[in-house]
């Protein structure tokens, strides 16, 4: 992106306008719209050096680097939108590394004929995720591809961090006896894109819960407790994060579907369209791994902040050879938690 002032003439009519492949060539209709469209929303002083990249000062700590791509459909839903999504969604992969997330890139794929309002709108969406989360995007691209060849908007967003060199979230670190903890009720993000793609109406709406959660994982350091594993288990929900640290760890995993947080319109959502809320994506949500000695106290940290209020302790780890996650179902049975072989809602984040 670039950032110099210059005077275009006539600026985007943002009310009847849309992209063309002008505003990808790399002329001046892509200069007037990276400088109305992104400079203006998303301008700080590292995006204003207006270089092909942002000069960064030092941070004491190891650097974390995460990198995800959106492709949400569709790009607005209830309780946020692809914007808004891209931001949230790497803080979230670079804090629970256990890193305070410092800076954010983001690439934009515009389709032409999308409205400059439509865009407009998920830019103001980012810039006030970027400003909540205090995490500025400090550069980007833009390219524009043929009507036809996209679906309105893809980003790509790129956050780094830093991390003492002290601490260390594994998957890889799970223990025998240790507390699986999820931070609030679960499945919300996928069935608010399900609800919203098909037109499902519920008599209580469903509402992507969204959210950048370094704040709640600050509160969680500060507690002291021993935690092993943070995760944000976003597509494939709880129970395919779960899985992938139990291969990482070598351990096995034990869930008390009596205590798993799902809110009823989620649940009778679920129901409705033959779904295991325990596979559906979250997106303000994380799972933490942590020593048995320490799991109340955390859990306690937790509820104290405004992310966390919901937290549970919702399973054990132990010793297992196969690795297998499991539950103990309401009825008293056991049930095997296992790997999707698909993803079944496609195009969630």
């Amino acid at each position: 992106m670039t950032s110099a002032h210059r005077n275009y003439g006539r600026s985007l009519d943002l009310r009847r306008g849309c992209v063309d492949m002008t505003h990808g060539s790399g002329g001046r209709a892509m200069a007037q719209l990276i400088e109305e469209m992104f400079v203006r929303h998303l301008g700080n002083s590292y995006l204003r050096q207006g270089n092909d990249g942002a000069v960064l000062p030092n941070s004491a700590g190891r650097l974390v680097v995460s990198t995800d791509a959106h492709v949400v459909s569709p790009m607005f839903f209830p309780g946020g939108d692809i914007g808004s999504l891209a931001v949230n969604g790497t803080i979230n992969d670079v804090a629970v590394m256990g890193a305070t997330p410092l800076y954010l890139s983001a690439g934009f794929i515009l389709e032409e004929g999308l409205a400059f309002a439509d865009l407009a709108r998920v830019v103001e969406s980012m810039a006030a995720a970027s400003e909540a989360a205090a995490v500025p995007v400090v550069t980007g691209d833009t390219k524009v591809v043929q009507r036809g060849k996209g679906d309105g908007i893809y980003i790509t967003t790129t956050g780094v961090g830093v991390v003492a060199d002290e601490q260390e979230y594994s998957g890889d670190r799970a223990q025998a006896g240790d507390r699986i903890i999820v931070s609030g009720s679960i499945g919300e993000h996928g069935m608010a894109i399900m609800a919203q793609r098909e037109g499902l109406r519920f008599a209580a709406p469903i509402v992507s819960d969204t959210a950048a959660l370094h704040g709640l994982i600050a509160a969680m350091r500060a507690s002291g407790a021993a935690i092993r594993t943070l995760r944000d288990p976003t597509r494939g929900g709880v129970a395919t994060t779960l899985n992938e640290i139990a291969q990482q760890s070598g351990v096995g995993m034990m869930l008390q579907e009596s205590v798993l947080p799902v809110q009823p319109p989620v649940a009778a959502a679920c129901e409705f369209l033959g779904l295991d809320p325990l596979y559906v994506a979250n997106e303000g949500k994380l799972l933490a791994i942590v020593a048995p000695a320490d799991a109340d106290a955390l859990v306690s940290a937790m509820r104290a902040h405004p992310l966390g209020r919901g937290a549970a302790i919702i399973g054990s780890v132990h010793r297992d050879s196969h690795h297998f996650v499991q539950m103990t179902t309401v009825l008293g049975g056991r049930r095997i938690v296992d790997w999707l072989t698909g993803e079944p809602l496609p195009r969630i984040c």
